[in-house]
C-alpha cells in the first residue's frame, strides 16, 4: 500500500474543516455581509493551497537529501579498501 504525503493528508483535513465550518457557520452569522462572508472563505481556501504548495517543496526537498545521502554513502563504501 501506497504511503499516503503528508501533504495531501494534512491539506485534505484543512479543506474538510473550511468547508465544514463554512457550510455550518457562515449562514449563520448576520453580523457580517455576504462579501466578507466570501472573501473570508476564499482566503481560508488559498492560505490552505499556500500550504500544500509549501509542504510539497518540502517534501522535494527532503526527498533529495535523502537521495543525495544514500548516493554518498554508496561512493564512500566504493572507496574504503576491503580487509
Amino acid at each position: 500500500m501506497k504511503k499516503v504525503k503528508k501533504s495531501t493528508w494534512v491539506t485534505l483535513a484543512l479543506l474538510i474543516y473550511v468547508t465544514a465550518t463554512a457550510i455550518y457557520l457562515v449562514p449563520r452569522n448576520n453580523e457580517i455581509s455576504n462579501t466578507e462572508k466570501a472573501l473570508t472563505v476564499i482566503a481560508s481556501y488559498i492560505i490552505v493551497f499556500t500550504l500544500w504548495i509549501v509542504l510539497r517543496q518540502k517534501e522535494k526537498v527532503q526527498q533529495r537529501r535523502r537521495e543525495e545521502d544514500e548516493l554518498l554513502r554508496k561512493q564512500n563504501q566504493e572507496q574504503k579498501p576491503n580487509k
